[in-house]
């Protein structure tokens, strides 16, 4: 990482996006916890409960939603502070909303049509003390919801650049066994087939540039399906006739996007540990469906019988596992396993267009 993608990293802010319902829900549950404890709290002073919590509920929420709206017009600002700067802008901010609505809510129990109604007592009467505690309260709050964000964000960062540093150890792990086959197979054919023999070397070129390549988080799901294609074309010709590959993926969608090498290391692995231990070789089977804005991609290979799960295969579905949750989250799905004499391998995600 250079200079200044890890110091745009470290400075990036930690919020998250206070425009969507997901937030304003988890504004809403927060404001409604914090009332129900202010009405316990307040049991002893002969309050009633019911009144008490509506009365408290009403208050916070106003200044729940209305700090996250400002939140929301303010995102991008924010986005661009440091972590301490930011912090403080919003401090002062939700300082400020809590102050505001504190005064309106005094001024509105001295109002004509409340002392009518004689429900001033639901009002406080004292403006500094009410307007202290509010303060006090607002601060403890707002502070301990920032930190339980950062510790969030901070976390999230990890696990993203953990998951990077494995997408690069994937990317730099070639088994010298594929390197040396395929020099090996371009040398025989320098002497027999030299036009062959320069298509190979170019698709080995390919190859080794798409899986080293460092702009690979997001690429159309054409584009992988050429660079899995391009390493069917090299072990084809060391495996010959003993390999075949059946693609069913016409109803895939071209355009969508998916993180690079999410299918080559599947058929790596299906080459590698189902059909080249075979003695008369065997059919690598992928499927690839897309049903509402679910796409559903499957890979079968042989397994030998009496042969055990495949160890090689662990770093590659984990590495693939974890980078799908981190770019679809809970709708991606991977399962893998033996059924009867075929090794298979689901991944199911959902259908986003460049």
């Amino acid at each position: 990482m250079n200079a200044d993608a890890k110091s745009g990293a470290e400075n990036s802010f930690y919020l998250p996006d206070f425009c969507t319902s997901r937030a304003a829900l988890g504004i809403v549950l927060i404001v409604e916890l914090t009332a129900i404890v202010l009405a316990l709290a307040r049991q002893g002073a002969g309050l009633d409960f019911w009144a008490d919590l509506a009365r408290t509920s009403l208050f916070l929420l106003w200044i729940g939603l209305t700090g996250a709206a400002l939140l929301c017009w303010l995102g991008e600002r924010l986005a661009r502070m440091s972590a301490a700067r930011g912090s403080a802008v919003v401090l002062g901010l939700i300082t400020a909303v809590v102050a505001a609505v504190s005064g309106c809510a005094f001024l509105a129990g001295r109002t004509e049509l409340i002392v009518a109604v004689g429900a001033e007592g639901l009002f406080p009467s004292d403006p500094w003390t009410f307007l202290w505690r509010n303060v006090s309260i607002g601060l403890v709050i707002t502070g301990l919801a920032l930190r339980y964000f950062y510790v969030a964000h901070q976390w999230r960062r990890n696990v993203e650049m953990q998951a990077a540093a494995r997408v690069h150890a994937l990317q730099a792990r070639i088994r010298p066994h594929f390197l040396f086959n395929s020099m090996n197979t371009i040398a025989s054919l320098t002497r027999s087939d030299p036009g062959l023999a320069e298509q190979a070397v170019q698709d080995l070129a390919d190859l080794f540039r798409a899986n080293l390549s460092e702009k690979r988080d997001r690429i159309t799901l054409e584009e992988e399906l050429e660079v899995a294609q391009i390493y069917q074309r090299i072990e084809q010709l060391r495996l010959g006739e003993r390999l075949h590959i059946d693609w069913k993926t016409e109803a895939l969608p071209r355009n969508a996007l998916v993180p690079g090498l999410l299918l080559q290391p599947l058929l790596e692995n299906a080459i590698y540990h189902g059909v080249e231990p075979q003695p008369n070789g065997g059919t690598v089977t992928v499927t690839g469906d897309v049903a509402g804005d679910l796409i559903t991609i499957v890979v079968r290979n042989p397994v030998a019988d009496g042969r055990s799960d495949r160890e090689g295969n662990r770093l590659a579905l984990a590495n693939i596992r974890e980078r799908l949750a981190l770019t679809y989250g809970e709708r991606a799905l991977v399962k893998a396993g033996r059924f009867d004499l075929e090794y298979i391998v689901t991944l199911r995600f959902p259908y986003l267009e460049r």
